[in-house]
């Protein structure tokens, strides 16, 4: 069995759904971050980035001037090191699993973001995670590994993975869940 374990597809296809459901089940200690949408007036107008522990930044915004863009949206590339980072390097050291969702464009702006997943990768504690279905040199990197599992939500399968994932996680955390 891999130590490490992404989910791929479409965007809106509940790959982050996936992620929170697994998360409540396994009740076990978790690190790392997770984005989340942010919307003003029913338009989606840019992104946060959470550490499982509670810390919070911007990711990016339309309105945020920024050398680094993805599409519309300027990435706030020091919210992403001091929130994203951070969280990946604790969850190393005290979690018993570390989330990131996900890794994408805009997590791409960053080198130090690109050290800390592989450093991440790389740890004895398993990593489970979103990883954005395009091709390009780092995400293709991360799903060659020998260690990761990437498996691909699709409108026909997504109600019924949340048992598959949890199941194979299990197997990959082992003891005490």
């Amino acid at each position: 069995m891999k130590k490490n374990l992404f989910l791929t597809g479409p965007p809106g296809i509940g790959k982050t759904t996936i992620i929170r459901a697994v998360i409540e089940e396994l009740k076990i200690d978790v690190g790392g971050f997770y984005t989340s949408e942010v919307r003003h007036d029913g338009d989606r107008i840019g992104f946060d980035i959470i550490d499982m522990r509670g810390g919070k930044g911007i990711l990016a915004r339309v309105d945020l001037k920024s050398p680094n863009r993805v599409g519309k949206y300027g990435v706030n590339r020091a919210d992403l090191e001091r929130v994203g980072v951070s969280a990946l390097e604790r969850g190393i050291a005290v979690s018993r699993l570390i989330v990131m969702d996900e890794i994408g464009r805009m997590e791409l702006c960053s080198k130090s973001f690109q050290e800390a997943a592989i450093h991440a990768l790389d740890s004895e504690t398993p990593v489970f995670g979103t990883i954005q279905d395009r091709s390009n040199e780092f995400l293709d990197a991360v799903r060659a590994r020998d260690d990761v599992e990437v498996v691909r939500i699709t409108q026909d399968n997504r109600n019924t993975m949340l048992l598959t994932v949890i199941d194979k996680l299990k197997i990959i955390i082992g003891g005490g869940i």
